[in-house]
């Protein structure tokens, strides 16, 4: 195990933070999930427990095999990965299968599992700007010739998941507005492409008011009255659960809310993890993003590449933002969202595609980790050269 960690290289502390937010998530999820086991799985109380266990191992070899290869294979690939998301997402939208009113999943066949594919589309696009964006530095001021290349895939990726899924839209949508920024796009092209964002909802929302069954409008509608007006099942349980957290939480497996939290497992983990292990539990919790957003920020300001510099920080970015968002609606300060906290919400591709994620993050860490070496040892070198002389 200390030959293991000894020849894993890129960033450490974001292997830690991983580490630390996957037991969270094992905890988190055996608790919460308990009130279900006797409805669905004959009593088996390791049920949950063991199928999270599972696709966290998954998650390992994903990230340790994206972290293996060299990031810039990405930027080879990026086209077509981008249109392999746009046809997942156009055949998700037809043959797609329908749960909790919502088309965002197909189903694999022979194993009797979904995949979600607009968490496959969010790597596509986040993948396709950074190359773009890298690409296109040379001329990125121009209207024409970066920034009008640059909108269509955001809004076309955005537009095809906003229908079923409105919150990861909007932060997916909110990730490619702050890379455009970081990639150096005019304020003024950003304002545009904010304009732009608005008026294709509002066409959705539209379009809504005719195809109730195909785009979920009542359901936007009816999330921002609840969270108007604080009348909502799921936002009163919530409060409770955190109240009854208070400083220190109630302990591990406690929880009383999550017998009465809908999506306690998934949605609303956070408020369970408050629950049970207090304040102390939520903010540790937040630190861990906080503290992966913060070795990003450092780690890309080094990167010798602006490919692996802007993949990194929206991959970085998507992450944090999603796990503010969950965050944000178990406090009730926005709707509800439906969004999972990445890594600790019991999940299957949501898990998956975040490690993806995690590993192509490290992969770039650990190529800024050898330049930074190799930089050192040649000027070691001259160092020695100019001595000899």
């Amino acid at each position: 195990m200390t030959n293991l960690v000894q020849t894993i290289r890129g960033d450490k502390v974001i292997w830690m933070i991983a580490v630390v937010l996957c037991i969270a998530s094992l905890m988190a999820v055996y608790s919460a999930t308990s009130s279900m086991v006797y409805e669905q799985v004959n009593g088996s109380s390791q049920h949950y427990l063991i199928q999270q266990l599972m696709f966290i191992g998954l998650g390992a070899v994903v990230t340790y095999v994206c972290y293996r290869f060299h990031y810039m294979i990405y930027a080879k690939l990026s086209l077509i990965i981008f249109i392999v998301s746009v046809i997942a997402l156009v055949y998700t939208k037809i043959w797609g299968l329908e749960i909790n009113e919502a088309r965002r999943w197909i189903g694999i066949p022979w194993i009797n599992k979904t995949i979600q594919t607009s968490d496959f589309a969010k790597l596509g696009i986040i993948i396709f700007l950074a190359h773009a964006l890298s690409r296109k530095q040379d001329h990125i001021k121009s209207f024409k010739q970066a920034f009008m290349p640059l909108i269509a895939p955001v809004l076309v990726i955005c537009g095809l998941i906003i229908s079923d899924d409105l919150s990861t839209a909007v932060i997916l949508f909110a990730t490619c507005i702050t890379l455009m920024f970081i990639g150096r796009v005019k304020v003024q092209y950003i304002l545009f492409m904010l304009l732009a964002g608005f008026f294709l909802f509002m066409f959705i929302f539209m379009l809504g008011q005719f195809f109730p069954e195909h785009i979920r409008v009542e359901t936007w509608i009816s999330r921002f009255n609840e969270f108007f007006t604080q009348t909502g099942y799921q936002a009163d349980q919530s409060r409770i659960a955190i109240a009854n957290g208070e400083f220190l939480g109630v302990g591990p497996g406690n929880s009383i809310q999550k017998n009465y939290l809908p999506f306690a497992y998934a949605d609303y983990i956070y408020a369970i993890i408050c629950e049970e292990y207090g304040l102390i539990g939520g903010i540790l919790i937040i630190g861990l993003y906080l503290a992966l957003l913060f070795r990003c920020t450092i780690m890309v300001t080094k990167c010798p590449k602006t490919f692996g510099a802007i993949l990194a920080y929206g991959l970085c970015l998507n992450i944090v933002f999603q796990a503010f968002a969950n965050i944000a609606v178990s406090v009730q300060m926005v709707p509800a969202t439906g969004l999972t906290l990445p890594l600790v919400s019991m999940g299957g591709t949501s898990m998956l595609f975040t490690c993806v994620s995690l590993g192509i993050i490290l992969s770039v860490s650990r190529f800024v980790q050898e330049a930074r070496m190799k930089k050192l040892v040649l000027s070691e070198i001259e160092e020695l050269d100019e001595s000899d002389h």
